[in-house]
């Protein structure tokens, strides 16, 4: 038997499904023809890829090293058939991005009108996700860029600095601490009313830290998995959130207030994977995201 890129992406399927059926419906054919290209697929390597005898299907360890190969095969594959549709003049293309969820709220507004106004052909497609997942795709090449924070990060991962972000206290602009004529000191927040993001957000587990740091226990009376709901509340209520500084810049009704001493800055840096093809969408992309971030003027990192 010929070996095809069916028979790998057969496998491959089995393999993340542990389960023939299942499988089976997302190739969109049937159980027992996929479990027959299997085995002719194990006739034709002479070794078992996979462990029939348990609950759900393994990989056997001959299997695991085939689809080890098979996967990036398949990876390199798709990253050819692009570089071979890719446009040098931007008339066309594709951009995968993914951000980490803070940025939704004031980055990718910006960054999509600035490539649609420069490169109205090319299409973007943004996913907002956390770091570790963003880390993940970029690897297994399900995203072209990622926009997240510094730190360490997976090899084969490379990260550029792009600015620092600074979180702050953010109110209605008819919240009585709007017109603060100085940093707030942090211990003026005990017990006092917030609402903040959920504790499944990274940005969370940083204002967490600085209030423990701090030995200060605001009341948290509202938990949001969205910046866009924190910024309905606080425009709507006495509440008081905290949140990137840059959120505050294209809102009216946002009232940043400074924090003494101030919340720990962080690096945001703009990911890609190293042996990445580099596209003519990602590197206008890129380009355009350093150039916006100088625009608005965001702190770039010391």
């Amino acid at each position: 038997m010929a070996l095809e890129l069916r028979h790998l992406r057969y496998l491959l399927a089995v393999a993340d499904h542990g389960n023939f059926t299942r499988a089976a419906e997302e190739l969109h054919i049937s159980q027992p023809t996929l479990s027959q290209q299997i085995k002719q697929l194990e006739r034709t390597l002479g070794t078992q890829l996979l462990d029939r005898t348990g609950r759900t299907v393994r990989l056997t360890d001959a299997g695991q090293a085939y689809a080890h190969h098979a996967r990036g095969a398949l990876r390199d594959l798709a990253a050819a058939e692009r570089a071979v549709h890719d446009v040098q003049d931007l008339s066309r293309g594709q951009l995968r991005l993914a951000v980490t969820p803070t940025f939704t709220a004031y980055l990718v507004g910006p960054l999509t009108a600035e490539l649609h106004a420069r490169h109205p052909g090319v299409t973007l497609t943004v996913r907002e996700t956390s770091q570790d997942r963003i880390e993940a795709g970029l690897l297994t090449d399900d995203f072209d860029l990622g926009i997240a924070f510094q730190g360490p990060h997976l090899p084969g991962v490379t990260a550029t600095e792009l600015f620092t972000e600074t979180l702050t206290l953010v109110t209605g602009t008819g919240h009585p601490t709007a017109d603060q004529p100085g940093p707030l000191p942090v211990r003026d927040l005990a017990e006092r009313q917030l609402a903040l993001l959920s504790g499944d957000f990274a940005t969370r587990g940083h204002i967490d830290g600085y209030f423990a740091q701090h030995r200060v226990s605001p009341r948290i009376a509202v938990e949001a998995n969205s910046v866009q709901a924190l910024t309905e509340v606080v425009q709507r209520t006495p509440l008081a959130t905290v949140l990137p500084e840059a959120v505050t810049h294209d809102h009216p009704r946002l009232a940043r207030i400074p924090l003494d001493p101030p919340l720990p800055t962080r690096t945001v840096t703009l990911l890609r994977r190293a042996d990445a093809y580099r596209s003519a969408a990602t590197r206008a992309f890129t380009e355009l995201t350093h150039a916006l971030v100088r625009t608005r003027g965001y702190p770039t990192a010391s």
